[in-house]
């Protein structure tokens, strides 16, 4: 709970500035409670104060009435104020919870990219343009984008919060989340869930450009390493992204981008958890006892696993 709170505090400047029309929702809906939850709480926070001094010990003006029973106006107002506000944030929260659901398709047309969270690091693939990217996620602006989730790991959380809430992701089960990038530029998106020592650094980077950057970018990595089975056990050993590339051979100072080379992957993944049999350990990413070559994949999954669990 404190890490997400150091997280929320380091990435105030993004919830309050949104570069979507999502989180500017969002943004909008918080003020109004805030405002509205004062109605109540700010005539306590001001007779607080007051009453203390007023009824301090030294004040021989205040009247002493030790058998005064009530008030009823009082009663009234004091019980009758919070009830109404409650009961109004009570429909608010529900009306704008159905108005905001992350899985609500927003357009008919939508930028499809499929995440896996693994220790300690976001992977991005791209199916219907054959690319993979990780820690780096790239969107067209004024587009749809719909994000199916996953880990290979344990439960983890991804959140962007300039664009979208926060969506909870499993092993073997699948949520989604739609977005517009209303505005060219970059933000960044985090892992909310603690997943260990290197979940400080599982950061992404949201870059957003216009469709023809997107085109170029997405043609650009057609020519990139590929993404197979045996790079993706090298990716899913526990690790942040430097160590990564360590272990890859690859400069610590370049972008992990691939080409896409087998197009099931993510169904692989998830067909890791439903073969019915435990998974060795040495078989686990995330695991201490993880070994790349002991990792190997099973057939893709026809269907993929839903789960409804979403902030």
């Amino acid at each position: 709970m404190f890490v997400s709170v150091f997280h929320l505090l380091a990435t105030a400047g993004n919830y309050l500035e949104p570069v979507g029309p999502i989180a500017g929702t969002e943004r909008a809906h918080l003020i109004k409670v805030i405002w509205v939850s004062m109605i109540a709480i700010g005539p306590a926070l001001l007779a607080t104060p007051l009453i203390l001094w007023r009824y301090r010990r030294s004040n021989a003006r205040a009247a002493y009435t030790p058998k005064w029973e009530g008030n009823r106006l009082l009663e009234i107002i004091m019980w009758g104020v919070p009830i109404a506000v409650v009961t109004w944030l009570s429909l608010h929260i529900w009306k704008s919870t159905h108005q905001l659901d992350p899985y609500r398709p927003l357009a008919e047309e939508a930028i499809t990219v499929q995440v896996v969270g693994l220790d300690w690091k976001w992977l991005f693939l791209y199916p219907d343009q054959g690319v993979a990217l990780v820690d780096e996620l790239i969107v067209p602006e004024g587009q749809a984008v719909h994000l199916i989730l996953t880990t290979d790991t344990v439960m983890q959380s991804l959140q962007i919060p300039a664009l979208a809430g926060q969506m909870y992701a499993m092993p073997g089960m699948t949520t989604h989340q739609w977005f517009f990038a209303g505005l060219p530029g970059e933000t960044r998106g985090f892992n909310a869930q603690f997943t260990g020592l290197g979940f400080s650094k599982q950061e992404f980077v949201v870059k957003t450009v216009t469709q023809a950057g997107f085109e170029e970018a997405m043609a650009s990595m057609q020519s990139a390493p590929p993404l197979d089975e045996a790079t993706y056990s090298k990716l899913a050993e526990r690790g942040t992204p430097t160590e990564t590339k360590l272990a890859l051979g690859i400069s610590t100072d370049a972008t992990l981008r691939f080409r896409l080379a087998e197009p099931q992957l993510f169904a692989r993944v998830l067909g890791r958890y439903h073969t019915g049999q435990p998974l060795a350990s040495e078989a686990q990413p995330g695991s201490a006892d993880y070994r790349a070559e002991a990792a190997a994949l099973p057939a893709a999954m026809n269907t993929m696993p839903m789960h409804h669990h979403h902030d």
